[in-house]
């Protein structure tokens, strides 16, 4: 029976602890749940700070950029304008009704021509048109304009048979024409601050369209017959299909018969520096040490290499020595380019102007060379250094004398 008891108090003890550990649980979500309320809360009322300050500061930002001087200046031009044509307007429509009532378009009509060519001269500009069509729209804006000046200015004047006293009828009259007259006026200051404001503004880009249209316009003076070529082919070709610079390439082609920059005469001309700088650098293999080798081959066996001779032989092939031993030798000009060292199994570098043995065009080297000059479109087109490379290298001479039998050959098809 005791045991009994001992368990139910036991039961009710437990029961009693689970209570309050329920009841400690739910305190602290209750707290837990307040707290992240209350930081909700927080969050909730620092966004609504951080839009407010937000958007007052897009407001401010907007009142900034509206209360420009550039803005102000537009919009303030725009609602001065449309004050001048609200004093104007009335002033026609009454003078024409007072003659007519069927008259009464007259008066919107004059008003309206001179605010429709100002606006055309602002779309002119816009267009970049020619300067005669802005200024032919500023005349007839402007003949507008003053014909509804001396119509209001005349309308004010008749006011002093209303009463008025013809001092304040006068006033009226002057103060009419005026607004009349300001509108367009004002309008066309704007258009032209506008305009002079966007050349400012990119200055680059202003002077880069000068440079362009002086370029072309000289590049047209300078090469007519190239300019005229191109005309006709952008004129044969369908519209859009070829651009300028295409057609130009193509007409240079077409008149010159070579690529662009490039003219018979200055092919001729590069030809002729190749030439004469393969000139050069074949005198220019002779190094002050190989001459003094000569001389001294001279001095040792004489003239004609030991043969005893004074017939003027040439020593180891590269040039005639005087008779008369080395000390003669040793006082010649080195004007002319000596010969190489045979002994050392060189030959000398000769070139046509000093007489040497031509060797022969081998078939395989020209067959090289009219395959470069039909890839390159012609045989005027070779150079030196292009004939150098395709035949694998070789003496200057040699190569000069397969460019000009290539070029030959052309010719004589032609």
């Amino acid at each position: 029976m005791s045991s009994w008891f001992e368990e139910r108090r036991a039961d009710k003890a437990e029961d009693a602890k689970q209570r309050r550990e329920d009841r400690a649980f739910e305190s602290k979500l209750a707290r837990e749940e307040a707290r992240e309320a209350k930081k909700e809360r927080r969050e909730e009322e620092a966004q609504r700070r951080r839009d407010k300050a937000a958007r007052r500061q897009a407001r401010a930002a907007r009142r900034e950029k509206a209360l420009t001087p550039g803005n102000v200046y537009r919009k303030g031009t725009l609602a001065l304008v449309g004050l001048s044509a609200l004093a104007s307007l009335p002033a026609q429509v009454l003078h024409f009704v007072a003659i007519h009532w069927m008259l009464f378009p007259i008066g919107p009509a004059v008003e309206g021509a001179a605010w429709v060519m100002a606006a055309g001269v602002a779309y002119a500009d816009e267009r970049k048109l020619p300067a005669w069509v802005r200024w032919l729209l500023r005349v007839l804006s402007l003949s507008a304009a003053g014909f509804a000046a001396n119509i209001n200015y005349q309308y004010g004047l008749s006011l002093a048979d209303h009463g008025v006293s013809p001092d304040n009828a006068r006033v009226a009259g002057l103060g009419l024409a005026a607004v009349t007259l300001g509108g367009p006026l004002f309008f066309e200051v704007r258009q032209w601050v506008l305009t002079l404001t966007a050349a400012a503004t990119d200055p680059k880009k202003r002077a880069e369209e000068k440079a362009r249209a002086k370029h072309e316009k000289d590049r047209r003076k300078t090469f007519e017959a190239v300019a005229k070529r191109q005309k006709e082919l952008l004129l044969a070709a369908p519209f859009g299909t070829l651009t300028e610079e295409d057609a130009w390439a193509r007409a240079w082609w077409d008149t010159e018969g070579a690529p662009v920059s490039v003219t018979a005469n200055v092919i001729a001309d590069r030809l002729d520096a190749e030439a004469d700088v393969s000139s050069v650098l074949a005198r220019a293999e002779q190094s002050p040490e190989r001459v003094a080798v000569e001389l001294l081959l001279a001095d040792l066996f004489g003239p004609n290499g030991g043969d005893g001779g004074g017939s003027g032989a040439t020593v180891g092939g590269g040039f005639d020595w005087p008779s008369g031993g080395g000390s003669r030798a040793r006082s010649r000009s080195l004007q002319q380019p000596p010969g190489g060292l045979v002994g050392k199994g060189k030959q000398a570098s000769r070139t046509p102007s000093q007489g040497t043995t031509d060797r022969p065009l081998e078939e395989k080297d020209l067959e090289k060379v009219r395959k470069l000059a039909k890839a390159l479109g012609s045989a005027a087109n070779l150079s030196h250094s292009a004939v150098k490379k395709a035949v694998g290298g070789g003496r200057n001479d040699y190569l000069l004398r397969l460019r000009k039998a290539v070029q030959e050959e052309e010719r004589e098809r032609s």
